[in-house]
């Protein structure tokens, strides 16, 4: 078992990596004793329990084991409608044969599965299939890295949603005018018909930003890579829809932006929510 240890974003501490988007954040100290106090404060040490070493980006994912394979498996017969929604998959015991593995290992996969909402097991009724994914996922990712792209909007949607109600509360003229700046990039971005991934992360940074509390900027910079990847799966699904659905998305930012404006944090929180819940579900089904 593998430990990773995040620790010592402190007093002028840079955060993110290298070739980041996210500037350095230092918190200010007025006295020797006033910055060891705040190093004591700030100094935070996180402890991540895991089996394996968590990738620099999701797409470096690699399949550790027939677990992995028995998920992608039976993922990709869903995209294929092999398994349509509402239909029953194989038994434990059909699909333990077909891999020639054991149950607990199909167990395995088939948990995945379900935490991803994907599939949902009834006593008495067996296992079925909950929701079809976007089938051009394949195109843009491998399917192993879909749980954890799933995970990373589940983390979003909790912790944005908040950076978002308090920037309602704290943005000034100037970071107003960065959010703004930010959409405006998205714009052009559509009009070019670009990916847009760098540009649509600038405007959830200068959101986080925008609340004035350090603790959301450095969360961005630590899943940055996470995010953009994310991001840029999300993208490329929506450019080989319609332009109504690059559309769509962009409106749901403009709520945010719209919401910050007006200081109303409650909306700010709600419009941000919809629009990573959104996200989420025009990628995996809803």
């Amino acid at each position: 078992m593998s430990i990773r240890y995040l620790s010592n974003f402190a007093v002028g501490h840079r955060v993110g990596h290298t070739g980041g988007m996210l500037a350095e954040t230092r918190f200010a100290a007025q006295s020797p004793l006033d910055f060891t106090r705040q190093h004591a404060l700030f100094a935070l040490q996180f402890k991540i329990y895991s089996d394996k070493p968590y990738p620099s980006t999701m797409n470096e994912r690699k399949s550790t084991g027939l677990p992995d394979k028995i998920y992608s498996d039976i993922l990709n017969r869903i995209l294929e409608g092999e398994y349509k929604e509402g239909e029953r998959l194989p038994t434990e015991h059909a699909l333990a044969e077909r891999f020639e593995t054991s149950r607990p290992t199909v167990r395995e996969a088939l948990a995945r599965l379900r935490a991803d909402g994907i599939i949902v097991t009834r006593h008495g009724s067996g296992t079925t299939v909950a929701r079809r994914p976007d089938p051009d996922v394949r195109r843009f990712a491998p399917l192993e890295t879909l749980s954890d792209i799933r995970r990373c909007y589940e983390f979003r949607i909790v912790t944005e949603s908040g950076a978002a109600e308090l920037a309602a509360q704290m943005a000034d003229a100037d970071d107003i005018d960065a959010i703004q700046h930010a959409w405006d990039e998205l714009e052009r971005v559509i009009e070019t018909q670009g990916i847009g991934a760098k540009d649509d992360f600038a405007f959830h940074l200068a959101v986080a930003r925008a609340s004035k509390n350090q603790f959301f900027i450095t969360m961005m910079g630590f899943i940055e890579e996470q995010i953009v990847f994310s991001m840029n799966l999300s993208r490329n699904l929506s450019l080989v829809k319609t332009l109504e659905r690059q559309r769509l998305v962009q409106a749901e930012h403009l709520a945010v932006l719209d919401a910050i404006r007006r200081k109303d944090a409650a909306g700010a929180s709600e419009a941000m929510r919809l629009h990573l819940e959104h996200a989420r579900d025009r990628m995996f089904g809803s």
